[in-house]
């Protein structure tokens, strides 16, 4: 019997759809799979026509995948302004770019695979970064090329990635409070599994210990989702005799949340607690008092993602490569030096 694709595809172990673009010499495929399944072509006697289409006759299109979430990605203003950086980047290239989410990991699983099997992506930007994902992992199987927006969890030095030093701006973030006179910070953040933050956290941790501190893992409280029951945990470190005079928190909705929580304890933010969060994002500036924030340019972070992914398109035998998008520590209201003398008792009552 003939060899056909789906016998290629196992032998290969990938899609039916990677071999058939493999076929097409299509550029969404890296090198390195192509090699391979060419390979496994010759030595099981299959003979495609290699010759590539002329690009003009294709229409590209960047798949852009957001987190999974059920509602929380999309009260988020930096997906919005990543998209929007992606967006302009793509109409002054003349590529399509198209959003691609779901409820959970399966259902974006489902999404990209359904476009790769009508190959109607070209290349995928992915907005976020975690360990242990299994979009991400299905990407690199595959061998599609994509971009990620974020700090690669694994292969890093054959990965496409677009960040900023989230490690140094959590160290800076930090240095500036210690400058101010605070020596007991606490942290509060989303989960570790998301690299950004891990990443904020450890440059929080390397500030303490900088300046002789050491880190207690009691002054950090991390959440997967706003729907985790985050409270008890808040309550417990801002109750406490000697309670924190400040806080990093990885991004500016967290922010608003904790300031939204002092409120109900009787804190005054600044007075009886700072806040430096992450993103520089509207609620930063509409909140009472306007938070400090680090703003990592997240527009900038997106036309670097397009840009990335465009010349990877156009030339698919480049290496794969990092950049690095400066921060800026934007200084409002929600900071100011610790008081003098501390209290064991809250004012205006707690909880």
């Amino acid at each position: 019997m003939a060899v056909t694709i789906k016998d290629i595809a196992a032998a290969a172990g990938v899609s039916p759809s990677t071999v058939s673009r493999t076929c097409k010499d299509s550029p969404s495929i890296s090198r390195d799979t192509k090699e391979r399944i060419r390979r496994i072509m010759a030595q099981m006697g299959y003979e495609p026509n290699f010759e590539a289409e002329p690009s003009e006759a294709f229409s590209k299109t960047i798949g852009i995948i957001l987190p999974s979430s059920q509602r929380d990605v999309y009260e988020n203003a930096f997906h919005l302004e990543i998209i929007r950086g992606i967006g302009q980047f793509c109409n002054q290239r003349r590529y399509v770019n198209t959003v691609i989410t779901g409820e959970d990991d399966a259902e974006v699983l489902d999404a990209i695979q359904s476009m790769v099997a009508n190959t109607q992506a070209d290349g995928f930007i992915l907005l976020y970064s975690k360990k242990d994902c299994p979009v991400a992992a299905y990407l690199r199987s595959e061998g599609l090329l994509h971009v990620i927006v974020g700090k690669a969890a694994q292969s890093a030095n054959q990965t496409i990635y677009i960040d900023n030093d989230n490690a140094l701006a959590g160290e800076e973030a930090t240095d500036y409070l210690y400058e101010m006179g605070h020596r007991r910070i606490a942290y509060f953040g989303v989960s570790n599994a998301m690299l950004f933050s891990a990443e904020r956290k450890r440059g929080y941790q390397l500030s303490l210990l900088k300046h002789g501190i050491t880190p207690r893992e009691g002054d950090c409280v991390e959440i997967d989702t706003l729907n985790d029951s985050y409270e008890p945990a808040l309550k417990a470190l801002l109750t406490a005799p000697d309670r924190p005079t400040a806080v990093l928190v990885s991004d500016d909705i967290l922010a608003v949340v904790l300031e939204q929580f002092c409120s109900k304890l009787g804190l005054r933010i600044p007075k009886d607690l700072s806040i430096v969060s992450f993103n520089n994002s509207l609620f930063s500036r509409i909140t009472n008092p306007p938070l400090t924030t680090v703003d990592v340019n997240p527009y900038q972070l997106g036309i670097e993602a397009a840009s990335q992914t465009i010349n990877h398109i156009e030339n698919p035998n480049l290496l794969a490569t990092k950049i690095i998008v400066p921060h800026q520590l934007i200084v409002r209201e929600s900071c100011c030096p610790p008081p003098e003398n501390r209290t064991a008792a809250l004012p205006g009552g707690a909880l």
